[in-house]
C-alpha cells in the first residue's frame, strides 16, 4: 500500500497538515497508521467530512 504524509495529504485536499493530525488522531481517516512521530495516510484515503460547516453536520446526521 502507498501511504502520503500530512503535508501531501494537505495539499491534495486543500486543508492544513495540523487538522488532518488531528483528523488522524481521533481515527476519521481510515487506515492511517502512525510511525514513530509521523502519520501515514493511505494514498486513495477520502477527505473526511468536516463537521464544523454547515454542510458537514448536515452529512454528519444523514
Amino acid at each position: 500500500m502507498e501511504y502520503m504524509t500530512l503535508k501531501e495529504a494537505g495539499e491534495k485536499w486543500g486543508i492544513s497538515a495540523r487538522q488532518i493530525n488531528y483528523y488522524c488522531v481521533a481515527g476519521r481517516i481510515p487506515g492511517a497508521v502512525k510511525m514513530a512521530t509521523l502519520w501515514l495516510i493511505p494514498k486513495d484515503a477520502k477527505k473526511p467530512v468536516d463537521g464544523r460547516t454547515k454542510q458537514g453536520r448536515a452529512l454528519k446526521h444523514e
